[in-house]
């Protein structure tokens, strides 16, 4: 724990966060986050505000009459009302013109393994400076950070940091990558693009956790500065979004081959939730549309549910499930197949498609050996999907 110690300091020292020492470094005997900031601590300009510290314009909506303006960031087109605002509760209309609440005032800020994301096939065991804002455009019964996605910015504690400042912690903190994550980004759109082009001028990637619940054309722009997304694929049925998600199925689909098609590099979640998600041919049906549509190379993670939020009757997944899913995604036609929330499960190291040898070995998101070589498998030479180099600073 001591490197994880000294950035620790040096990232409270930097921001002047007020925040004991005891309070700020939460990784426990698992080492599962490597430095956690509580929303009760400090903000850049030294301590954090109750609130929603100052509006941005928004960018995607059109006025309509009567002072309605229709949001157009994500697939439910919100029709918002003056002195309203939209479902994920951060854009708000105000006299007919449209304001993000969240832009530079993130309530969880963390250095966290690339691992966490999860990213496998992204610099493993690189830190990445993640945030995230309050709100969210779903309202997924089974979240496990609804205590901020649930909830509104001026409900919350939040820092006072402007995207410059997100990028110049995240040089400063040696972090290799930055994350837009824990809670649906698209909702922070604003603030992610800024970050993402002061990322790529510092030679630091941009990432994101997502459901890819937006529309095409902000999706679009978004990807000139997006280098890796890992996309919540909740299931391949859409009553389970219309259900459990309130959402629908398609525009995550249309996400992801979007995302595909401009060269962003993708990895996908599922999260396995006993007899919800969990039918063998939905399974199949899902990993063969992976296979066809994204390519059999694409990293697929199913991962462990745990009783959360509205679902706390429920029972975690079996381990036997994870391994039958996964059998059934290599069955498919998958290279790349893992377990999450598992520690010390096999399936959460890489192996080559090719000769099938170990070549990231992984327990929890602590990484051992790496054995690739300029992108390569180091036994037969294969070329491994993913990104394995640092870009370069523009």
């Amino acid at each position: 724990m001591t490197d994880f110690c000294r950035i620790g300091a040096e990232l409270r020292s930097l921001c002047g966060w007020r925040c004991s020492r005891r309070r700020f470094i939460q990784a426990g005997a698992s080492a599962l986050t490597l430095l956690s900031l509580p929303v009760a601590a400090g903000a850049a300009s030294g301590e954090s505000r109750h609130g929603f510290i100052r509006p941005h314009p928004a960018q995607y909506y059109r006025k309509l009459d009567g002072g309605l303006v229709e949001c157009q960031l994500c697939p439910r087109t919100c029709e918002v009302l003056d002195g309203d605002r939209g479902e994920c509760g951060v854009r708000e209309n105000r006299q007919g013109k449209y304001f993000s609440l969240t832009y530079g005032n993130p309530c969880a800020v963390h250095v966290d393994p690339v691992e966490k994301k999860p990213l496998f096939h992204v610099l493993p065991g690189s830190g990445s400076f993640s945030i995230a804002t309050a709100g969210c455009n779903l309202h997924c019964k089974f979240c496990q950070n609804w205590e901020i996605s649930q909830t509104r910015p001026d409900k919350t504690y939040n820092f006072d940091l402007p995207p410059e400042k997100v990028v110049e912690l995240a040089r400063r903190t040696n972090c290799a990558s930055i994350a837009h994550t824990y809670v649906e980004p698209v909702i922070f759109y604003e603030y992610m693009m800024d970050v993402g082009r002061l990322a790529k001028k510092a030679g630091i990637l941009n990432v994101c956790h997502s459901a890819g619940y937006v529309n095409e054309k902000p999706l679009e722009a978004l990807c000139e500065v997006l280098d890796a997304a890992c996309i919540d694929l909740k299931s391949f049925e859409a009553d389970f979004y219309r259900e459990l998600v309130g959402a629908e199925l398609d525009p995550v689909l249309g996400t992801l081959k979007t995302l595909r098609r401009r060269g962003v590099h993708v990895e996908i979640v599922n999260l396995v939730i006993p007899q919800m998600n969990d039918k063998p041919e939905a399974v199949t049906r899902m990993c063969a549309w992976i296979r066809d549509e994204l390519g059999p190379h694409t990293p697929l993670h199913f991962s462990r549910f745990y009783p959360l939020y509205k679902m706390l009757h429920h029972y975690p997944t079996p381990v036997s499930t994870l391994e039958k899913v996964r059998d059934l995604a290599l069955k498919a036609g998958l290279k790349y197949v893992y377990i999450g929330n598992i520690p010390g499960n096999k399936a959460e190291s890489t192996f080559c498609h090719s000769c099938g040898k170990l070549i990231i070995a992984r327990k929890g998101y602590m990484v051992g050996e790496v054995l690739l070589k300029d992108g390569k498998c180091a036994h037969c030479g294969a070329k491994i999907p993913g990104i394995w180099d640092k870009p370069k600073v523009v």
